[in-house]
């Protein structure tokens, strides 16, 4: 079939509908109305001794490569990355030290949820941030927009998608633990609803408050999270930004509602300057 240019155009201006039109529907955050009861984790850093038994756990159960030391006998990835979901680091400075586990958030309202235009992150009422890699155009906003910088592309990759934890969503949904949880010999990271997770939370810090800084990390940052931690020191020593509790999405989606409109007028626009560069060629082929 012969297909000239302004069929082509028709064709390209569809195509370009049904990519953006589902953003309009998309909402700002998909935050659910019962989040204390949503599927949590708290970190307790004065419990862990930083074996990575939840680091290894995460691999297995997500299929992912190990990435071993120099004589190919630890798992020891330096950062997040595509292949790294979940990562103990330490921090020392003198005689204080504390180590501290790096993964997504599953923020309440996730920013990357936000603003993703294709809905391939999506905020599950059960508590997960999870990942929909046949979804995804690859814009990676979502990176620019987490603030604990955790979306990760597979940049080596031939065909990459972004990569990070999904909260084990399909273990928690069958009643289980998260593969990290379950694997920490120490109690340091422990499961179960949010508001469970928080009361533990305050009554370990207010039982021994010489052991550990008086906060608790991401019951309010962003508008609270899923990953909850308390620590013997600040969490801007660990590597933690300092948040208020305003949720990204409220600030991202009016800005993301117009994304639609800015395309179509793109796409109006080039058609338009098509049009008149190359008027004369279309009359003579009508």
């Amino acid at each position: 079939m012969d297909l000239n240019r302004r069929d082509f155009l028709k064709i390209a201006g569809a195509g370009l509908g049904s990519l953006v039109l589902p953003s309009i529907n998309v909402s700002a955050a998909a935050i659910t109305d019962n989040t204390e009861n949503a599927h949590a984790m708290l970190y307790d850093a004065n419990l862990c001794v930083g074996c990575r038994a939840c680091q290894i756990a995460c691999k297995k159960r997500a299929g992912l490569p190990y990435v071993t030391d120099e004589n190919q006998m630890y798992e020891m990835p330096v950062d997040l990355d595509g292949d790294t979901w979940t990562l103990i680091k330490l921090y020392q400075e003198n005689e204080t030290f504390s180590y501290v586990k790096k993964q997504c958030m599953h923020c309440i309202a996730p920013a990357c949820a936000s603003v993703c235009p294709v809905a391939a992150l999506e905020k599950t009422p059960e508590g997960p941030v999870v990942y929909h890699s046949y979804k995804c155009i690859g814009c990676r906003y979502c990176m620019t927009a987490c603030p604990f910088d955790i979306p990760k592309y597979e940049w080596e990759e031939i065909n990459p998608i972004i990569q990070k934890c999904d909260f084990c969503a399909d273990l928690q949904t069958a009643g289980k633990q998260p593969a990290c949880s379950a694997a920490c010999p120490t109690g340091a990271l422990i499961a179960g609803t949010r508001g469970e997770m928080i009361e533990i939370a305050h009554n370990r810090i207010n039982e021994h408050p010489d052991n550990y800084f008086n906060h608790v990390y991401g019951e309010d940052e962003v508008g609270g999270t899923s990953m909850l931690y308390i620590a013997p020191v600040s969490y801007e020593k660990l590597g933690y930004p300092t948040l208020d509790s305003k949720p990204i999405p409220d600030i991202t989606w009016p800005y993301m509602k117009a994304v639609p409109f800015v395309f179509f007028g793109m796409a109006g626009a080039m058609s338009a300057i098509y049009y008149w560069t190359h008027r004369n060629e279309t009359a003579k082929e009508e």
